[in-house]
């Protein structure tokens, strides 16, 4: 391990995320495993730029790997995207004695850290932290399987009115640019359709489907909509032209919105922050900086970061396969 780090500084940047707690506490427990300081940045980059620093020892982040959200808090920075900004966050890691950065967040917060590194040369190494899958690199973002977890249990809530009024829920779930929310729900909540921004369904091919669902005796249909998907202009305008063109089908639409972030982390989530927050700092110590830990096949592996933020995750084919088969 390297001697030329003393003093790591961690913080969550972007959208929060189930599970950003756990990689705090596991980033602070190595560290005074490997008995080097550890500081705590609030609120992302603009307390980066503020000096909003806080030391942080093992006993400092006790009982917080079971909590949802980011005890460090996140917020935007118009600031830091300005080369003065980052100068002041610079000068301010500096005063503090800081020798690397683990940031924890997406693809704009590892665009931040980039940019960081290649102006400074300050060591940083990412924690992929989103609900939505979204960075390349690896199987799993911290959060996603709890957001998982929460929307089936919205869905199967949902379906237990939709049988009982005879029913058609459009369910529209997070995922702009990316479907791995609502496929992995869709197919595990048994829904009739799935639309997803990487699959075009269109309009007469989802009511082709619909009515087939109804020939084949359902009384009721749940149809999980990703909202960057493209079918629609958006999820109302789904439920006005079914409506339109069925009659028999009595339409409402559930928008999950933000509750989809919140909650305790899974298991599978607490332990995958708890690996990532490992491997982050000792790749540091290892002289390592610009990668991301991520997971691959069941092991911790690093992506450079550049990879990660311009690479594509991909949307997995053979699931789709598999829900077009469910939804026979």
């Amino acid at each position: 391990m390297s001697n030329t780090i003393k003093k790591v500084a961690v913080f969550t940047s972007g959208g929060d995320s189930p599970g950003m707690n756990a990689a705090i506490r596991s980033v602070v427990r190595t560290c005074a495993f490997y008995k080097i300081e550890c500081v705590g940045i609030y609120r992302g980059y603009e307390g980066m730029i503020e000096g909003d620093f806080k030391p942080l020892t093992a006993r400092s982040v006790k009982d917080i790997i079971n909590k949802g959200g980011t005890f460090l808090k996140s917020a935007r920075s118009d600031e830091f995207r300005t080369k003065e900004g980052r100068k002041k966050a610079y000068d301010a890691l500096v005063a503090e004695n800081v020798d690397a950065l683990v940031v924890i967040g997406g693809d704009g917060s590892f665009t931040g850290a980039l940019i960081f590194n290649e102006e400074f040369g300050f060591p940083v190494m990412g924690i992929p932290g989103t609900i939505d899958n979204d960075i390349y690199g690896t199987s799993h973002t911290l959060g996603y399987d709890t957001a998982l977890n929460t929307v089936v249990d919205c869905v199967d809530k949902i379906r237990d009115t939709a049988s009982s009024h005879n029913r058609l829920f459009f369910v529209e779930v997070m995922g702009r640019d990316a479907g791995h929310i609502a496929l992995n729900v869709g197919v595990g909540a048994g829904a009739e359709e799935i639309l997803i921004p990487e699959e075009d369904l269109g309009l007469d091919r989802l009511l082709e489907s619909l009515r087939r669902s109804k020939q084949s005796g359902k009384s009721s249909s749940i149809v999980i909509v990703a909202e960057g998907d493209k079918t629609g202009k958006n999820v109302f305008e789904l439920k006005d032209y079914v409506e339109e063109n069925m009659e028999e089908y009595e339409v409402r639409v559930s928008v999950l919105g933000h509750m989809q972030r919140g909650g305790s982390p899974s298991c599978f989530d607490r332990v995958l922050a708890s690996r990532m927050g490992v491997k982050a700092v000792e790749s540091l110590l290892e002289g390592k900086s610009n990668y991301m830990v991520g997971l691959l096949k069941d092991e911790i592996v690093l992506t450079p970061l550049e990879q990660a933020v311009k690479g594509k995750s991909e949307i997995d084919h053979e699931l789709i396969r598999v829900s077009d088969i469910m939804t026979t």
